[in-house]
């Protein structure tokens, strides 16, 4: 299975509608495919200039290392170096905090990944994961 871009827009849209509800600041959503590529890419209205380019790292860190930038975050302070040279090797597109989740189909395959950049990043995160609810889809890990 691989993601749609109606899956991905349906996860945009969640994410944003939980947004408005949590009075967040602009948001900027990016969803990749398996291969890191980008899906879809939608800002809200304010959203900052620089919001694309987290909300991307924050996806691609998690497709490309195959966990949440959560998780990526905490690899980040027990071992800096290693997060530090796996950002060299990516030439710079990771951002190891909050707010990029892993798409997972119902058999758990993953089909993708978003990013939220755009407010605190536990909000980026729990609006990343209530639009993947919101498409029917699934992430196991925050």
């Amino acid at each position: 299975m691989s993601l749609t871009l109606q899956q991905a827009l349906n996860i945009t849209q969640g994410a944003f509608d939980t947004a408005t509800e949590l009075h967040t600041a602009p948001l900027t959503v990016a969803i990749l495919d398996t291969g890191g590529k980008l899906v879809s890419l939608q800002r809200q209205d304010g959203a900052s200039m620089l919001r694309p380019d987290i909300a991307i790292a924050k996806a691609w860190g998690a497709i490309a290392l195959g966990c949440s930038s959560r998780k990526l975050a905490q690899d980040a302070e027990i071992r800096p170096a290693f997060i530090s040279a796996i950002n060299v090797l990516a030439q710079g597109n990771l951002v190891p905090v909050p707010g990029g989740l892993l798409i997972r189909s119902e058999s758990s395959q993953i089909i993708g990944a978003v990013g939220v950049s755009g407010d605190l990043s536990d909000l980026d995160e729990k609006c990343a994961l209530q639009g993947i609810l919101h498409a029917k889809l699934y992430s196991l890990e925050t």
